[in-house]
């Protein structure tokens, strides 16, 4: 167990300490956020490619205590990669185009080393789906990395949210993976837990810098290919419903963005201020707030993860139907909130 320890402790130590020097490199090269539209909460610039000390605490740690074999390998280049193309997005925008087809290519890079997704399982009811057999396994693997490596990226909208998310996901795939004796998964998923939390004091609200593309695009990445990598190699049954869970809030986030735009005859890239974090702060409520209730539905989904690992399907659906009531009681008491007041007034 001290070993888990000392992944998670190295990484955060590490992440905290190099948060300052990326802050310094982020003023040097120019890497500022600065507050030009409407979908941007803070009010003055700030750096951003605080990434960068995110994923040298990741390095660091994992380099120490995990065996390179070849599925790490692949993980490790392939988040370089993603770390490099998100560098260059936050000193100057990337195109959505060219972000896609990086981010494909990463993903190719995990699957030509043997990260890849055999056997989808349907929740709840005993059918498996052998997408290896169907000739799926890449294209679906492709899929998963590319979309939950989006995922992140967009709802790091609000201070400490993105960082917060990712190390409550990692956790949970943690727990999930250690459970099913897939030990070095535990040890990668803690190294990103660790990392995040190192980075959490200096981002979150007010943030003095941001994680910026170089720090989401790489956690959304390495969270995608460690939940392939720890979780096909234990209980299949869970293969596919757990890391859904773990990830449960930018997931269905994204979805609903998705679909909100199409709805709308508008590009599924396009930004815009639907996103779940919008919607509570519309209500009046601040940053702190917003973001601690998506940490507490975020450790909602996490928790469904871990009973599902334990077979407590019916337990776990519960859990995920009362997170998503607590989303719409929170928004719908912030309104209720607001309305009184102007009435009030």
């Amino acid at each position: 167990m001290n070993k888990y320890f000392y992944v998670f402790f190295v990484a955060a130590v590490v992440s905290f300490c190099m948060t300052p020097l990326a802050k310094k490199i982020a003023h040097k090269v120019g890497a500022i956020d600065v507050p030009k539209d409407e979908r941007r909460v803070h009010k003055k610039p700030i750096p951003r490619m605080g990434g960068l000390a995110i994923f040298w605490g990741f390095i660091v740690s994992v380099l120490a205590f995990v065996p390179l074999d070849r599925p790490i390998q692949g993980m490790l280049i392939g988040g370089s990669m993603i770390i490099i193309m998100g560098i260059m997005d936050d000193l100057k925008p990337l195109s959505a185009k060219v972000k896609l087809v990086g981010q494909i290519i990463s993903a190719a890079i995990a699957v030509y080393y043997g990260i890849k997704i055999q056997v989808l399982n349907v929740p709840f009811i005993d059918y498996q789906l052998n997408v290896e057999y169907l000739g799926l396994g890449i294209p679906v693997t492709i899929f998963w990395i590319v979309g939950i490596t989006n995922t992140l990226n967009l709802i790091d909208g609000l201070d400490g949210l993105a960082a917060g998310v990712a190390t409550i996901a990692a956790i949970s795939l943690s727990y999930v993976a250690y459970f099913n004796e897939s030990y070095i998964a535990a040890m990668i998923t803690l190294a990103i837990a660790g990392s995040c939390i190192g980075f959490l004091p200096y981002n979150f609200n007010p943030a003095k810098i941001f994680m910026g593309d170089t720090g989401s695009l790489f956690l959304g990445y390495m969270l995608a290919v460690v939940s392939v990598f720890g979780l096909t190699k234990g209980a299949v049954a869970i293969a596919t419903v757990v890391p859904v869970l773990a990830l449960g809030l930018p997931i269905f986030d994204t979805t609903f963005a998705i679909a909100r735009r199409i709805l709308n005859g508008r590009p599924i890239m396009e930004p815009d201020k639907g996103h779940l974090h919008h919607k509570l702060l519309s209500t009046g409520m601040g940053q702190k707030r917003t973001v601690i209730i998506l940490y507490v539905i975020s450790g909602t989904f996490g928790v469904s993860a871990a009973l599902m690992t334990r077979s407590v399907g019916w337990d776990s659906l519960f859990i995920i139907l009362a997170a998503c009531a607590l989303m719409y009681i929170s928004i719908g008491m912030q309104k209720y909130e607001k309305q009184k007041t102007s009435h009030k007034e």
